[in-house]
């Protein structure tokens, strides 16, 4: 296994650090360092830009030949991390314990180490890994945002504000689609100048914001989970699946859900995200393109259609196909009949 040490704090370092341990150059645009990984270690790259306020982002999108484990190690207080494992697997711990907690993808991570212990990162040989890592420099940060300090919850408030690094703190969870939207907004954006600095600092402060937003959601003792996770978008799709293939003998929503492992609310905002509309929204388009089908090419009458698509009134079906369409559902079919005598 390599053995990667970093003895540095601000990102510029860090990615220097990397660099000479790599033996390789990296370079600079606009106060973001990049450096990337020479051939006999793996591909891919490490990058990294610190803003105003103590506050940084670095981005790891690699594939290393072997394990390799970057230890972070310097007799001062550690950043506070927000690690996101946006593909693979990665595993943290601390310097002066030998337990490694798994950060698997869609997993996050908020990690600060006590006194001055230090961070270690592992990433598993001949495996494509990308995480995010937002590191803040606590003492720095709480000048700059004091006041909005004061609206945390209670244990949010110690964490950011133990600038002398008093006390360990980790938490693990699913991080949002909002958080894997906004990484992937950052991966995406090609500009190379004053107007990605600003670009990359707005995508920071807002996965920031949401990540606040994900844990006093996943502290809350009410009504579970209301924040739709990223790995939640698989059971949304199968919810979506079990309604294709059986619209004639759907479940209600409840039982979908149950079904699928999720709460109402959580299937609602999925299919929101994924298909811009509700549960129930969803189900009639199905059933109107089923039924548009049917009667454009079988012999089914109305009676029939309406049975095969899962209700059970002629007079409801008309409506919501006349409202679909601007036809009836008997004239549609009469005129797709002429057609096909023809």
């Amino acid at each position: 296994m390599t053995k990667i040490e970093v003895h540095s704090l601000p990102l510029f370092e860090v990615i220097r650090d990397i660099a000479t341990a790599f033996e390789t150059e990296y370079e600079e645009n606009c106060g973001e360092y990049h450096v990337n990984i020479p051939s006999h270690l793996g591909e891919g790259y490490i990058k990294g830009i610190n803003f105003d306020g103590g506050f940084g982002i670095l981005i790891y999108k690699c594939k290393f030949k072997k394990d390799l484990e970057f230890h972070f190690v310097v007799d001062h207080v550690h950043p506070l991390k927000f690690l996101y494992c946006l593909k693979g697997i990665v595993h943290h711990r601390f310097q002066e314990n030998k337990k490694n907690n798994p950060i698997e993808q869609y997993q996050s991570s908020i990690v600060a180490s006590k006194n001055t212990n230090g961070h270690i990162l592992h990433f598993t040989g001949a495996t494509e890994i990308q995480v995010g890592s937002l590191e803040i420099d606590r003492e720095k940060f709480k000048h700059k945002v004091n006041c909005e300090l004061r609206s945390l919850s209670p244990e949010l408030k110690r964490l950011f504000t133990d600038s002398m690094a008093l006390n360990e703190f980790y938490h693990s969870g699913y991080y949002s689609l909002q958080i894997a939207d906004l990484f992937k907004k950052i991966e995406d954006f090609k500009n190379n100048d004053f107007i990605r600095r600003v670009f990359l600092e707005g995508q920071a402060y807002n996965v920031l914001t949401h990540q606040i937003v994900q844990y006093h959601d996943d502290t809350s003792e009410e009504n579970g989970s209301s924040v739709l996770r990223s790995y939640e978008i698989l059971q949304i799709k199968k919810a979506a699946k079990l309604i294709d293939n059986d619209l004639a003998n759907l479940d209600s929503i409840e039982k979908i859900a149950e079904e699928i492992g999720l709460n109402i609310n959580k299937l609602q905002l999925g299919f929101k995200h994924l298909y811009q509309t509700t549960v129930n929204g969803y189900v009639q388009k199905k059933r109107m393109i089923l039924a548009r089908n049917l009667l454009n090419n079988t012999d089914y009458n109305i009676s029939e259609i309406v049975e095969k698509i899962g209700l059970s009134s002629k007079s409801y079906f008309s409506k919501i196909f006349k409202e679909t369409y601007g036809i009836s559902p008997s004239a549609f079919k009469k005129g797709n009949k002429s057609l096909r005598d023809k």
